[in-house]
C-alpha cells in the first residue's frame, strides 16, 4: 500500500489537533458556566441579604414578617424570574412572583437548575439565619434561562471561531509540510534526472538529515562509474594484448603442416574468426567510448558528427555518410551503448555500401526510431532473419570492423528493442531498429 509522509503527517497533526482544540474547548465551555452561574449564585447571596432588611417586626402576632414595601418591585410582579420563600421559625412566606407556583425546596441544590414556573430555569440559593432569636430560612431564585441562552449562543460563535481556527491552522501545516518536504522532491526530481542522464550526481546542498542518504548515492554513483569504466579499459587492453599472438596464430595457417589437414585448418580458421570477432568487438567498444565518461545521455548533436567522421575514415572518402534527421535529440540511452548500436550500424552499411549510407533518427510514441540504409547490394529475404545470428556473416571475407548485424541484434535485444530489415530506397539494404524509451527515461 503507498503511502504518503505528508499526508500522514497532516491527518496525525490534524487529529492531534482536533483532540486537543476538543478538550481545550470543553474546558473552556465548563469553566465559563462555572464562572457564570457562581456569579449568579453570588448575586442571589446579596439578594437573600438583602431580603433580611425586609423583615419587620409584628407587633400584634409577636412575630417577623415580610415587609412587601421594602424589597424589590419584581418580586411583586407575577412570573417576573425573581422569586424567594422566607420561613421564620418555620412559616413561610412567598413571594407574590411565583403566584401559585410551588417551589420545591427540598430539591434545590447549590448551582443547580430548577423547573421554575412558564418553563423558567431557576438557579436558587438557600441560607438559613439568626433574627431576633428566630429560626429565618431564605430561599432565593432567578430565571436563568436568559444567561443560559447567552451561554449557548457564545458557545456556538466559539465552536464556529474555534473550528475555522483549526482549519487554518491544519492549511497552514499543510504548507509547511510541503515545504519541509520540499529536499525530497527535489532530490525525487534529481534521480529522474539522473536516470535520464541529465546530470551524474545529486545535489549536495540538503538538508542535515538527508545528508547521509544524498552522500551515499553519490558514493554509489561514483562507484558504479568507476567500476563501468575499468571494465571497459580491462577489455580494449585485453582486445589490444590478443591481436599479437592472433597474428602468429593466424600466420600458421599458411604452414605445409596445416595445408595437409584441411579439415583441422578449417577447424583453425573458424575459431580464429570467433576471437577475431570478439576482439573487434571490444575494440569496437572501446574506440566509441574514446576519453570522455559514460553517462545516461546521448546528444546527438555532439556525438554522432564525431561518428560519422570514425566511419569516413574507416571506410575512404568514396563513401558518404549523410545524417538525415535527429539533430536535435536528447535520448536517455548509455553513450557508450548508442554508439556501439551506431557504430555497427554504420560500419556494416560501409562495408557494403557503393557510395552513399543515410541515417536517420526520430523520436516517436515513447520509441526511438533508427534507420539506415545503404546503396549496396543488399541481403535475399530469404537470408535476413539467417545474417541476424550471432557468428554469421554475409560474407566472410568482407574487411571491416564490428561484427555487423548479429552484434546489432544483440545490442537492440539487451535493450528491449527490434530489429528489422528490409530494402533500402537507395537499392540496397535498409535496418530499421525501435528502443523503447520508456525503460530508459
Amino acid at each position: 500500500m503507498q503511502t504518503s509522509i505528508a499526508r500522514r503527517l497532516l491527518v496525525s497533526l490534524a487529529l492531534m489537533l482536533a483532540v486537543t482544540g476538543a478538550i481545550l474547548a470543553q474546558i473552556g465551555l465548563f469553566w465559563m458556566d462555572y464562572s457564570l452561574r457562581e456569579h449568579t449564585h453570588e448575586q442571589l447571596r446579596a439578594h437573600a441579604e438583602s431580603l433580611l432588611s425586609a423583615l419587620i417586626h409584628d407587633e400584634e402576632d409577636n412575630r417577623l414578617i415580610v415587609n412587601n414595601r421594602h424589597h424589590d418591585a419584581l418580586y411583586s410582579q407575577p412570573f417576573s424570574g425573581y422569586y424567594f420563600i422566607i420561613e421564620v421559625d418555620g412559616v413561610p412566606t412567598r413571594s407574590r412572583s411565583l403566584w401559585d407556583f410551588a417551589l420545591l425546596e427540598a430539591e434545590t441544590q447549590p448551582r443547580q437548575l430548577l423547573n421554575g414556573p412558564n418553563g423558567q430555569l431557576l438557579l436558587s440559593y438557600q441560607k438559613s439565619y439568626r433574627v431576633d432569636n428566630a429560626q429565618v430560612d431564605v430561599t432565593v431564585a432567578e430565571d436563568y434561562r436568559p444567561v443560559l441562552e447567552r451561554f449557548y449562543n457564545a458557545r456556538r460563535w466559539g465552536l464556529s471561531i474555534g473550528a475555522t481556527a483549526l482549519l487554518l491552522v491544519i492549511l497552514l501545516q499543510w504548507r509547511l509540510i510541503v515545504h519541509a518536504l520540499r529536499p525530497l522532491e527535489r532530490a525525487r526530481r534529481q534521480l529522474a534526472e539522473l536516470e535520464s542522464g541529465q546530470r551524474n550526481q545529486l545535489d549536495a546542498a540538503v538538508p542535515e538529515e538527508m545528508k547521509p542518504l544524498v552522500g551515499q548515492i553519490n558514493q554509489l554513483l561514483e562507484h558504479i562509474d568507476e567500476q563501468l569504466k575499468r571494465s571497459r579499459n580491462a577489455a580494449g587492453n585485453l582486445g589490444h594484448a590478443l591481436k599479437t599472438p592472433l597474428a602468429v596464430l593466424s600466420s600458421l595457417q599458411a604452414r605445409p603442416e596445416l595445408q595437409q589437414q584441411p579439415e583441422l585448418l578449417r577447424i583453425l580458421q573458424e575459431q580464429l574468426r570467433i576471437i577475431q570477432q570478439r576482439i573487434e568487438r571490444e575494440l569496437s567498444r572501446a574506440r566509441m567510448a574514446g576519453e570522455q565518461h559514460s553517462g545516461k545521455l546521448f546528444i546527438c548533436n555532439r556525438e554522432i558528427p564525431a561518428l560519422l567522421q570514425l566511419m569516413e575514415q574507416l571506410h575512404g572518402p568514396h563513401i558518404r555518410f549523410i545524417w538525415l534527421s535527429g539533430h536535435e535529440l536528447q535520448l536517455p540511452f548509455d553513450r557508450d551503448d548508442l554508439l556501439e548500436l551506431l557504430g555497427n550500424l554504420l560500419d556494416n552499411a560501409g562495408k557494403w555500401a557503393h557510395g552513399h549510407v543515410q541515417l536517420g533518427l526520430k523520436q516517436s510514441n515513447r520509441q526511438l526510431l533508427i534507420h539506415v540504409d545503404d546503396d549496396g547490394p543488399g541481403i535475399p529475404a530469404a537470408k535476413r532473419q539467417l545474417v541476424l545470428q550471432r557468428g554469421r556473416r554475409q560474407d566472410e571475407q568482407t574487411p571491416g570492423h564490428g561484427l555487423g548485424l548479429a552484434i546489432v541484434s544483440d545490442i537492440v535485444s539487451a535493450l528491449h528493442g527490434d530489429i528489422e530489415l528490409q530494402d533500402s530506397p537507395l537499392g540496397g539494404l535498409q535496418v530499421r531498429v525501435s528502443l523503447p524509451l520508456s525503460r530508459q527515461a
